[in-house]
């Protein structure tokens, strides 16, 4: 039974402690609530660790009271950051109330039992100060995670396990680590990532429990999930939805979904009434959201209960100190008099940075009451005492195992003899455990000053002197968890100010390779998992085309997930804030890259089998209508967000991606660098493997893009035919006898095609005729016909005159032409010209108008669905923003693939909203996290226009990109100037017109080896 006096008794569980730590959680000067008179009442505890203990309380005291009693019970200096929730009599999960009578809470208090969990979690874990606060924060984690509450991808759940599995049993030995798996259930689904929690537990090897807590919460912090507390509502149309109170203010989210985000300083008020839960926002003219949303809950105290929590996280995030009460009215009282009690988190922090100065430059004494030594103190013993390595357990504060040696800061010496703090050296040397667990000091003891003033703190209620030694910053060697982020001033990081920790070039490049290689992953899966089970389930695909495309990915695809699990593990190393000890060690990415290429290299025979299984999956099509069938609504579900055909030569295109970033490491990397040759390596490497497959690539590409051609084109024969080569499609105005009339062109290396969109279901261009290029010369006409931007088209046959839409237009398509010109008068044994249907030809000046009539005039047979099509595809968006796109931008739109987290904002909103952007085939996809299978949304970027906000905007965010087209404006912040450079880079590739001798250019630089 634990009383407000402490007693001495044997160990119990390891969060409990019979004796206290000597500082309390209230304010200096302050003490703690003295315990009313009246009956007593046993109330019981239970702990993090799921032991639970008994605590004799009067009826009378406020809540207050017994939270101390817990947190001095558990020598717990950062209570701040806990509370006790119990379940009331509406078996409704409520916080305990500080200020309230427990009488008045607990109404049956012999069978409730209390839990002491986490309340507020901090966005930065290096905001927690105290390593036993951090292991608290690393159990409730561990609860959270096998509970399913804390959310995240296989990856991150594996990494937190091998943490909690380090922690617990110490460095990874294969048979250990596994049986502690089977007899230990961390989360859900824990079998099925069995190996990869037990090659992530290898990776951690010399890590102490107390940097793998701090790990775990480096992970944990990242996540969308991490401290989220859902209570479920409804919007006022009925949606399902969750609310959620966080440090940044109230969170809305759909299943585990964030979905919106309402951040403290935009709500002006929060209130309840009924069953409705009513947020008040600040007046905004450039918001989107009403003034006041409305929130529907499953009863006025679910509506309470959330109420309280935000008023209490309002408070403890955002005030300096705790709100004073109100005075009572005289006569009657509105609304609620709740209010929040307890310090701040601004209060804590400069609590902690008050007494962390005072032991830079306090005089040295004694401590005359309970044997306790401060907190750095203890971390520094923990640290540097060598003692033999055995099982790693954590045991209760009174007999604490860390390491396999008991914890000095919380084993008193025998007698609760003083102990001088001035007498420990930081030198590993001078610290022994004596067989009573005491600390024996081995060196000299300097004098106290006797004029030095005695600070005070308060144990068990009462003041206390309290000398502590003054080390000097010298003399004193930093914990390798002292956090870089929190300063002298006790200034705590926010979103805003957040600055990346590494934030070197290397890192953010390793970044990228990261995330590209994610996409990848997924890109991979659409064929050798949605397409074959698409397949398979139709059975529509011979075994012949089954066995050639599927066995080419499946290798691949096995290969580039282990790929990946290597590149998160380094990668998170890398960024780790606790590894300053190792700095260094994990800061490099040459050797995975070159393991890892050079493990590509016997797959070279898959890619270039790549190629055989584009020209089967199409010989295979034009054979089987109901395979056709299958691919083309496999193209049209959401998880195939561009052509099939493209994500058949991902592979080939991959292999481009990382030449371009080993040769970004070598441009960074001075020669003398510990990373520089590996990365060379693996580029000579690479650059190999990539020049045996540059010719079947470009082979490929060209015929994947006819493929696609011909699926937007009606009216055409034999479109993909040997010898045929695409050069650049588009929009422009043909002239005729009706005027000024817009047409899709489409130049290839023997003819050009003119189309325009029919009036059909199918959203397919028909062509209205062809123009040889043999024999064609071509001619500005601008002059001529007072046409601006005007050029004539001179064939064998007949003459067209065209209009583009600006200057560089023309520029474009007059120099693409020429060029196709002179290729066609050298080949004279080129492909076949005359590529239009008999039955599709008509005049070429004919109208709209009578293409709506031919339309109608078709057969008539019975009415027959049209097959669905794809209107996202390049040529609609060319046709809709009047621009063009050649064969050298989409080869450089390949090269140029991105993807990465970015915040996007529109122009009339004000938050600033997380997504996972990629961009490939001109466009940007939208995904909630990357782990999605399908985008949100896409924004294809022809036509678009890239700069950076002007002061007049108000942007006042850094690496912030605007996209705009007419009055469409969308703004995107980055979170380096590395990943602004780079995004801002992909983007123009889709949206600044280039030349041909431009991308040439580019195409001709090489990087030294």
């Amino acid at each position: 039974m634990v009383e407000p006096d402490p007693k001495a008794s044997a160990a119990g569980p390891r969060l409990g402690a019979p004796v206290t730590l000597g500082i309390s959680t209230l304010d200096p000067g302050l003490r703690p609530p003295a315990m009313p008179a009246g009956r007593r009442v046993t109330v019981r505890v239970r702990m993090l660790d799921d032991s639970e203990e008994l605590f004799d309380v009067s009826q009378r005291a406020p809540g207050k009271v017994l939270f101390d009693l817990v947190c001095t019970h558990m020598n717990l200096i950062e209570g701040d950051y806990f509370g006790l929730e119990f379940q009331d009599h509406h078996k409704m999960t409520v916080w305990l109330d500080l200020i309230k009578p427990l009488m008045k809470q607990l109404r049956r208090p012999k069978h409730t039992v209390l839990r002491f969990v986490v309340k507020f979690y901090p966005p930065d874990p290096a905001q927690l100060l105290e390593e036993l606060t951090r292991y608290l924060f690393a159990l409730q984690l561990k609860q959270d995670l096998s509970a399913g509450r804390l959310t995240c991808n296989d990856s991150s759940s594996a990494l937190m396990v091998s943490h909690v599995v380090q922690s617990e049993i110490g460095d990874f030995e294969g048979s250990q680590s596994r049986s502690h798996l089977l007899n230990n259930n961390y989360i859900p689904d824990q079998m099925a990532l069995m190996d990869r929690i037990m090659e992530f537990h290898s990776k951690n090897t010399g890590q102490t429990p107390a940097e793998s807590d701090y790990q775990l919460l480096e992970v944990a912090r990242r996540l969308e999930m991490y401290g989220v507390r859902q209570h479920p509502a409804k919007d006022r149309e009925g949606t399902q939805l969750s609310l959620a109170a966080s440090h940044t203010g109230v969170l809305v989210f759909q299943g585990h979904t964030r979905i919106n985000a309402f951040n403290w300083s935009k709500v002006r008020k929060l209130s309840f009434k009924r069953k409705r839960f009513l947020i008040k926002l600040r007046a905004d003219l450039n918001s989107s959201y009403q003034d006041t949303l409305e929130f529907l809950m499953g009863s006025r105290d679910c509506c309470k209960v959330f109420w309280k929590i935000c008023v209490e996280y309002h408070a403890f995030f955002r005030l300096f100190e705790e709100p004073k009460p109100k005075p009572k009215p005289v006569l009657f009282t509105r609304g609620s008099s709740f209010r929040f009690s307890g310090r701040t988190q601004k209060q804590v922090i400069d609590y902690h940075v008050a007494v962390e100065s005072f032991l830079r430059g306090a005089p040295c004494g004694r401590v005359d009451s309970p044997p306790q030594r401060h907190w750095k103190e203890s971390a520094l013993v923990t640290a540097e005492d060598p003692a033999p390595s055995s099982p790693r357990t954590r045991a209760s504060p009174a007999v604490s195992l860390r390491n396999g040696r008991e914890d000095p800061r919380t084993t008193p010496p025998p007698g609760g003899a003083p102990v001088d703090l001035c007498s420990v050296s930081l030198r590993p040397s001078v610290f022994s455990l004596s067989s009573g667990g005491g600390v024996v000091s081995g060196g000299p003891q300097p004098a106290a000053s006797p004029g030095a003033p005695r600070p005070h703190a308060l144990l068990n209620g009462q003041k206390h002197s309290l000398d502590l030694c003054g080390l000097s910053p010298d003399g004193r060697q930093p914990s390798p968890l002292t956090s870089p982020l929190l300063y002298d001033a006790g200034c705590v990081r926010t979103d805003d100010e957040d600055e990346r920790f590494p934030n070197d070039r290397a890192y953010f490049i390793a970044k990228e390779l990261l995330t590209t290689e994610r996409t990848y992953l997924k890109d991979l899966e659409v064929v050798s998992v949605s397409f074959q089970a698409a397949v398979a389930l139709d059975e529509a695909a011979p075994e012949p085309l089954r066995s050639s495309l599927f066995s080419n990915f499946e290798p691949l695809y096995k290969f580039h997930s282990s790929f990946l699990r290597d590149l998160e593990q380094r990668v998170a190393l890398w960024e780790g804030r606790s590894n300053a000890h190792i700095k260094g060690e994990y800061q490099h990415i040459g050797d995975v890259m070159l393991k890892n290429i050079q493990g590509l290299k016997p797959l070279t025979a898959n890619l270039q089998r790549q190629a055989e299984a584009l020209v089967d999956l199409d010989q295979a099509c034009r054979s089987s209508r109901r395979l056709q069938d299958v691919c083309r609504d496999f193209e049209l579900q959401k998880v195939c967000y561009v052509p099939l055909n493209v994500f058949l030569l991902r592979p080939l295109h991959r292999l481009t991606h990382y030449k371009q970033i080993l040769e970004r490491f070598c441009k960074h990397y001075p020669p003398t660098h510990g990373d520089f040759r590996d990365c060379r390596a693996a580029l000579a490497d690479v650059t190999e493997v990539v020049e045996q497959l540059r010719g079947s690539m470009l082979k490929m590409e060209n015929f994947q893009k006819l493929l696609e051609l011909k699926k937007d084109l009606i009216g055409i024969d034999n479109l993909v035919i040997p010898g045929r080569e695409f050069i650049r499609l588009g929009c422009l105005s043909k002239l005729s006898g009706k005027g000024l009339q817009q047409r899709m062109f489409f130049l290839f290396n023997d003819v050009i095609l003119y189309t325009s969109r029919g009036m059909t279901a199918t959203n397919q261009f028909k062509v209205h005729g062809q123009l040889p290029l043999h024999g064609m010369t071509i001619r500005e006409s601008e002059d001529e016909w007072g046409v601006p931007n005007a050029f004539t088209l001179i064939g064998q046959q007949q003459s067209v005159v065209v209009a583009a839409s600006s200057l560089s237009e023309m520029e474009k398509w007059m120099e693409d032409i020429k060029m196709a010109i002179d290729l066609a008068a050298e080949t004279s044994n080129g492909p076949a010209s005359d590529i239009l249907s008999v039955d599709n030809k008509f005049p070429e000046d004919s109208s709209a108008e009578a293409e709506s009539e031919d339309d109608l005039a078709a057969p008539r047979g019975p009415p027959e669905k049209p097959p669905p099509h794809r209107a996202n595809t390049t040529v609609h968006v060319c046709w809709h923003r009047n621009t063009s796109v050649s064969m050298l931008d989409f080869s450089l739109a390949v090269e140029n693939q991105l993807s990465g987290n970015l915040l996007r904002k529109f122009k009339n909103s004000n938050g600033w909203q997380k997504l996972w952007v990629v961009f490939t085939n001109f466009s940007l996809f939208f995904y909630k996290t990357h782990q999605d299978d399908y985008p949100l949304a896409s924004l294809p970027l022809l036509g678009y226009s890239v700069t950076v906000p002007s002061e007049a905007e108000n942007i006042h965010k850094d690496y912030v990109f605007k996209l705009h087209f007419k009055s469409h404006v969308y703004y995107f912040r980055s979170e380096s100037e590395y990943t602004f450079e780079r995004w801002m880079e992909v983007i123009r590739s889709a949206t600044v017109p280039s030349s041909r001798t431009r991308i040439q250019n580019r195409k001709n630089e090489t990087i030294p080896h």
